[in-house]
């Protein structure tokens, strides 16, 4: 384990902050160490040499100014650790959480959600004991322990003999202990997770657990799990304190040897008392920065741990499409897309989108699948289309590649995009809090517009939900995401919707009453409008279908077998070029 991570330094600029603060510190402290030991061994010194204490008030003084100085600068060493591990968690926090956002759903579906929680929070905030315990000892140790030799070198040499052989001894007993600490350390960081992972489970889904009667034994599972926390966080305080007693040892016997030798020629006359004074003040000085970093080390473990999760979320998903293409984030509502065009308009209103030449594909090079290949359609303002076909054609594949949740080839031009998912994603609030959660301003006339528009009219916008919008049915939690999309849109004036999975928990007079609302919202606004659905009702409302195949897969063949259908009804429109090209895998009508 590295003493101090260099991606710290990277994503965290108060560190560097921290880092030049604390070594200027830590100077200042060292001399305050050598001229408190100076003082007090020619104090010594002098009064035993019968110097009166008039003749002695100008040493005292400075030794009392020393003292006061050295407090001083200790309260201002803690003072910098406390607030650079604040200002570091806060940066790291705001980092990891930008890169979610840019990584997105895609990339979190592969993840376990709680342990990305954990990781952001409470493994953060082992940052506190890193930060006030261990990195201050380091720099002490960095800076001070060598001057110290070095003065100790200048004053007697054989004292520093002594010091410089004896002192790798708490080196290595670091290094042989650090490497039991880090391996317990690991363990129980994965034990935190499991049981985090496992309360969280059980609380989803407490009310299916108690319909089929087995709340009781997942009771039991979560007392195992704790059980196992408890056992791996007491195994690493038991090696820490073992570590603490060795490293003491180690250092006692090593100042015990420089007293010896200091002693044995204060005896035979061959060292003066005021340099064996002074060195015997100074030896423990030099060793007491390395035995505290020892005996932090555990402290080190437990902040690396943490934060190496965080360093590779930060780090994963270097925000670049399969093609290299950087993905661009729009500001008004933070969708990312390959490109972006702000000039997509018709008929004086802004809105549309074009794809051309989009795949998207899963899995490790050598063994890649497509789940969209050389997809190109264009999305009309005003109108509404529906992308459908069976599970796994690539469906919200299209609409993540759009978003820029996954990476992927071609080109995305897009008007800025509001959205809502097949998992509504609501927060413990009222209805109204949700529906305009992110807005700067919220109109309570625009959240019951949106509430209309997505047939959610009879649900009460001052209606306080609970965890994961506890309170309302599947189908009210739905019509609920799909108003804070409308919500989203109609505010930040974007000119396209995307809709997962809308209507597939409504019945089918709350359909087309939602239905309804999405097309006056696209003529009212101009948006271009894309719904995901397998509801005929929705095929039939439609300006356009896509229908979708799977893909055909292999490096070298193409989607040969795309087709141009007929018309899908009296709402059916004639499919653009870019839609009926052969890059289109599946059907338009």
């Amino acid at each position: 384990m590295k003493p101090v991570d260099p991606r710290l330094l990277r994503y965290a600029a108060s560190a560097r902050r921290f880092f030049g603060l604390g070594a200027l510190l830590a100077l200042l402290q060292t001399g305050c160490i050598v001229a408190f030991a100076w003082l007090v061994s020619s104090v010594v010194v002098s009064a035993i040499g019968g110097a009166s204490l008039t003749a002695l008030a100008g040493s005292l003084s400075a030794l009392v100014g020393v003292i006061a100085l050295r407090s001083v600068l200790v309260w201002l060493m803690e003072l910098n650790a406390a607030r650079g591990a604040a200002k570091v968690k806060s940066e790291l926090r705001q980092t990891v959480l930008a890169s979610l956002v840019r990584l997105g759903p895609g990339w979190l579906s592969g993840r376990n959600t709680v342990e990305v929680t954990t990781v952001t929070t409470t493994g953060l905030d082992a940052l506190d004991t890193y930060f006030s315990k261990y990195l201050p000892q380091l720099i002490l140790t960095a800076l001070a322990t060598p001057v110290l030799v070095l003065v100790l070198f200048a004053s007697d040499v054989t004292s520093g003999v002594i010091v410089v052989l004896t002192l790798p001894l708490v080196p290595v007993f670091m290094i042989l202990i650090g490497w039991a600490t880090e391996a317990l350390q690991k363990k129980q960081w994965q034990s935190l997770g499991a049981l985090s992972t496992g309360f969280l489970d059980v609380v989803e889904g407490l009310s299916t657990l108690k319909v089929f009667g087995r709340e009781k034994r997942q009771a039991a599972r979560i007392r195992v799990v704790t059980e196992e926390y408890r056992s791996s966080t007491l195994k690493v305080l038991r090696v820490s304190f073992l570590s603490g007693f060795a490293l003491e040892m180690a250092a006692s016997l090593s100042v015990a040897l420089v007293a010896v030798a200091v002693g044995l020629r204060l005896v035979g006359g061959d060292l003066g008392l005021g340099v064996g004074l002074f060195v015997l003040m100074l030896a423990p000085e030099a060793f007491l920065p390395l035995r505290q970093v020892g005996a932090a080390y555990h402290a080190a473990a437990d902040g690396v741990a943490a934060t190496d999760a965080v360093f590779e979320m930060i780090a994963a998903g270097p925000g670049l499409t399969a093609s290299g293409v950087r993905l661009l984030r729009t500001r008004e509502t933070g969708a990312c897309v390959s490109s972006v065009r702000k000039g997509l308009t018709s008929g004086g209103r802004r809105g549309g989108a074009s794809l051309t030449g989009v795949s998207v594909r899963y899995g490790e090079p050598g063994a890649e699948r497509f789940a969209v290949r050389d997809f190109s359609v264009e999305l009309r303002p005003g109108t509404l289309t529906v992308l459908t076909g069976p599970s796994g054609a690539g469906k919200s594949s299209v609409l993540a590649a759009m978003l820029g949740f996954v990476p992927h080839t071609g080109t995305v031009l897009a008007a800025p995009i509001a959205w809502a998912g097949q998992r509504p994603g609501l927060l413990s609030d009222t209805v109204a809090s949700n529906v305009a959660l992110g807005s700067d301003h919220p109109s309570s006339a625009l959240v019951s517009r949106a509430l209309a528009l997505a047939a959610a009219d009879d649900i009460d916008p001052a209606l306080v939900l609970g965890v994961n919008g506890s309170g309302l049915s599947g189908g009210q939690a739905q019509r609920v995401a799909v108003a804070r999309a409308v919500y989203r849109l109609i505010e930040q004036d974007c000119g396209v919707l995307l809709l997962d999975e809308p209507s597939s928990a409504l019945d089918a007079a709350t359909e087309q009453r939602m239905i309804a609302g999405i097309r006056s919202l696209a003529a009212g606004t101009g948006a271009a409008v894309l719904v995901v659905s397998h509801r005929a009702a929705f095929a039939r409302a439609a300006d356009r279908v896509i229908e979708l195949s799977a893909p055909v897969q292999g490096p070298d063949r193409t989607a040969d077998d795309s087709r141009a259908g007929a018309g899908a009804g009296p709402a059916a429109a004639t499919p653009t070029s870019a839609a009926t090209s052969s890059h289109l895998t599946g059907a338009v009508r």
